[in-house]
């Protein structure tokens, strides 16, 4: 019995590959003038490969904090009547638990050499009433009233999404992004008109 070995990129590497070779045209080129077939001539991969990984262009920025924004909404919406305060930042915490710098972080940090601002507002705002949506609805099965529920599930995810911006802003790595959502989210209470 023989095997066949695959030409091209080892399937483990492909992600990265491609994710890298993104960031490199955007850089290069912008954004809007990056097409996915330039990513994977620069990959060295197929279009089918892009696929393999990616739904689309933005998918390469956001996959790695959609992921867990997904692990997020499971967890929060297993919290039940149990969801409090503390339950909810334990739930929350993950998505910035352990953030490496990714391609989201680097186009953060390099939005508009990348050309990628109305493209960052844009799918920031998806990520936002997605976890504003999970947490609001922890809120409500708790207990708290609807309107109460939605404004604790924006600050929430205010707080979650700013601290990445900030951090990615100032260089990540300089300092914790847990440091500065637990400082986002103290901030919620201090808020001024409250």
């Amino acid at each position: 019995m023989t095997s066949e070995t695959r030409a091209g990129r080892p399937r483990a590497s492909s992600r990265e590959t491609l994710a890298e070779a993104a960031c490199e045209l955007f850089l290069e080129q912008g954004y809007d003038e990056t097409s996915i077939a330039d990513i994977t001539r620069r990959a060295g991969v197929s279009r089918s490969s892009f696929f393999n990984y990616f739904s689309s262009k933005s998918d390469v920025l956001w996959s790695g904090l959609d992921a867990r924004i997904e692990e997020a909404s499971v967890s929060l919406a297993a919290l039940g009547t149990e969801a409090d305060g503390d339950a909810i930042r334990a739930a929350v915490l993950p998505i910035v638990h352990g953030f490496a710098p990714d391609p989201l972080v680097l186009a953060l940090r390099n939005a508009q050499a990348m050309g990628l601002e109305t493209e960052l507002m844009r799918d920031t705002g998806l990520r936002h009433a997605r976890i504003s949506s999970a947490v609001a609805g922890a809120a409500r099965s708790a207990g708290i009233d609807e309107v109460r529920a939605d404004i604790l599930g924006a600050a929430v995810a205010a707080a979650v999404l700013s601290s990445l911006r900030v951090w990615a802003e100032q260089g990540a790595g300089q300092a914790s992004l847990e440091a500065q959502f637990d400082a986002a989210l103290r901030s919620i209470h201090d808020l001024p008109w409250g």
